[in-house]
């Protein structure tokens, strides 16, 4: 079940792809079928990230976590 971090709301263009950069601000860059398009940062909010978690942009917009599933594994 993953959980909500972030409290800013990102709105989604047609033709990126949406994450969280390992500065901690989410970014988009163009997919390839979109060649006019550039990367840039999207947030102004930072995310502390912490080992052993999934980070997301989940359907709502919103930066979300969820629980690695390693299997023992570290």
């Amino acid at each position: 079940m993953a959980e909500r971090v972030g409290s800013e709301r990102v709105e989604r263009d047609d033709g990126y792809l949406y994450y969280l950069g390992k500065d901690g601000y989410v970014w988009k860059t163009p997919m390839k079928t979109n060649s006019r398009g550039r990367k840039g940062k999207v947030s102004s909010e930072k995310i502390e990230r912490k080992e052993g978690y999934l980070y997301f942009i989940d359907k709502s917009g919103y930066v979300a976590r969820a629980k690695m599933n390693r299997k023992g594994r570290r």
